[in-house]
């Protein structure tokens, strides 16, 4: 009550309804308290531009009022632009105040110059404040060179409660069409933000899931499809308390292809199936099948696909120099074949890679993923020496790896890489791989392909996925009934 008698005590006071005898007995005006407590501070709202008339796309700003004086304010309009042209700050300084009614009117100029762009303009505002609410209009007389022009700009804003947040960044872009987006988007340094998809895919109506700073808006919102076909889209964030405004361009920085291997076509069998075409894809239950063990399974997901289901294999009597104790279940992109381990050399029956024309691999092997299950074995064997196979401490783990390696060596003698040297062949350019531990339920795997050597889009290579249910197979360490289940392998190339 105190407080609305000392303003309407002002307001009279402002009003000069009492002729003093002197100059000296005159009472000043001094709206100090209604600055200091109901007009200073930071305003936000929507400023719009008209230029000759025409009117221009409306921005967020936020406005700062300080005292000036007991009767006078500061406005400042940060970053402010016309025309197109980034203006920077404006400052309206010494505005004096009005009692109007509930309102307080004011008035000011300034000028403005942006040398770079040729710009110099008179600048005339006209505004009020009441109620935690500010009104702004700005006459701005503008030679742009030697073009005169009219410039109107209004704004309308909401005092802010201080509590307002000023963070003004998109935090995370992400696409859920994942059969179209290859690499998801990178939020870059300068603002831009890029991903790759599909050659040839339909790229006119992507769905975005975007994060940004605590209480900012977006625009374009999230969850908006858009068309990213005509080159970069750009998104607008503003923080909450309109005092920052940052734009980001987003488009697509290239193509590429996708190799898929969902493992839906089998022939089954009685103690192993074979996974189909034969033509790519190979197993060593083609040799360990014949012992009686069961090392490829066709998986059955609860959905009504298939995955490949990979065993270790135990062999249950005294291993000997043809027969190993331990065998790992694998499937790879190659050829099995029986013949070197009749001769004493095991390794040399996996025979990893096929031309790259051939597996249709059609450019540089940039990642590997898919999804799998694994569950070790109960007994990890060190069965490296037939004659003295070891029981460890050592809890089993599966690997999935694929090989990009040349075709030819130095020479010009066609290479294969087999078990002797999938892992350390000099003739390997590029290598992805990954470590499969327990688990229950399906995961998934994304991973880089490390490349050791130069990859020559012109040159010939070889390609090999190899995935095994004991990755120390190739020395003949694991656990038998050591299962990895593999599904939905993709290979990504650019």
């Amino acid at each position: 009550m105190k407080k609305r008698l000392f303003y309407l005590f002002a307001l009279i006071c402002s009003m000069s309804l009492f002729v003093a005898c002197s100059d000296d007995d005159s009472t000043p005006a001094d709206y100090s308290q209604v600055i200091q407590d109901e007009i200073a501070g930071g305003y936000k709202g929507e400023l719009k531009v008209n230029v000759m008339g025409q009117d221009m796309p409306s921005a967020y700003q936020k406005i700062m009022v300080e005292k000036a004086s007991t009767t006078a304010i500061n406005l400042f309009i940060t970053d402010f632009a016309f025309m197109g042209i980034p203006v920077g700050d404006v400052e309206l300084l010494n505005c004096e105040l009005t009692p109007n009614g509930n309102a307080y009117t004011f008035t000011g100029t300034t000028t403005v110059k942006v040398e770079v762009a040729g710009l110099d303009a008179d600048v005339e505002a006209q505004g009020s404040v009441a109620n935690g609410t500010l009104s702004l209009n700005l006459n701005i007389k503008a030679m742009l060179g030697s073009m005169e022009q009219d410039v109107k700009v209004t704004f309308a804003g909401t005092k802010l409660t201080g509590t307002e947040k000023t963070g003004a960044d998109i935090l995370t872009f992400t696409f859920d069409n994942t059969d179209v987006v290859t690499e998801q988007p990178v939020i870059n340094d300068d603002n831009t933000i890029t991903f790759k998809v599909v050659e040839g895919a339909d790229i006119t109506a992507l769905v975005p899931t975007i994060t940004v700073s605590e209480g900012a808006t977006v625009t374009p919102a999230t969850g908006v499809a858009q068309d990213f076909s005509g080159g970069p889209v750009t998104y607008t964030v503003v923080s909450e308390d309109y005092g920052k405004t940052k734009t980001y361009k987003v488009s697509v920085s290239g193509t590429q292809n996708i190799l898929k291997y969902s493992f839906e076509d089998w022939t089954v069998g009685d103690k192993n199936d074979t996974l189909l075409p034969e033509e790519l894809w190979a197993s060593s239950a083609a040799g360990a099948g014949i012992l009686g063990g069961s090392l490829l399974k066709q998986e059955a997901n609860e959905d009504g696909t298939f995955a490949a289901k990979l065993i270790t294999f135990e062999y249950p009597d005294k291993p000997n120099s043809l027969i190993p104790k331990i065998t790992a279940g694998s499937i790879f992109i190659g050829e099995f074949d029986m013949m070197p381990a009749l001769m004493g050399d095991r390794l040399s029956c996996t025979k990893f890679g096929l031309p790259t024309s051939t597996v249709g691999l059609n450019g540089k092997p940039v990642r590997l993923k898919g999804v799998y299950k694994y569950q070790a074995g109960e007994t990890y064997l060190d069965a490296s020496d037939y004659n003295n196979v070891i029981a460890t401490e050592d809890v089993d783990k599966g690997s999935i790896v694929a090989v990009l390696y040349k075709a030819k060596d130095a020479e010009g003698k066609e290479v294969t890489l087999t078990g002797h040297d999938v892992n350390t062949s000099e003739n390997i350019v590029g290598y992805a791989s990954t470590i499969t531990e327990n688990t229950s339920e399906y995961v998934s795997f994304d991973i880089e392909f490390e490349y050791k050597n130069d990859y020559d889009p012109a040159g010939e290579y070889k390609f090999a996925i190899v995935c095994s249910s004991s990755k120390d197979g190739d020395s003949f360490k694991g656990a038998g009934n050591s299962t990895l289940i593999v599904d939905e392998l993709e290979v990504v190339a650019e």
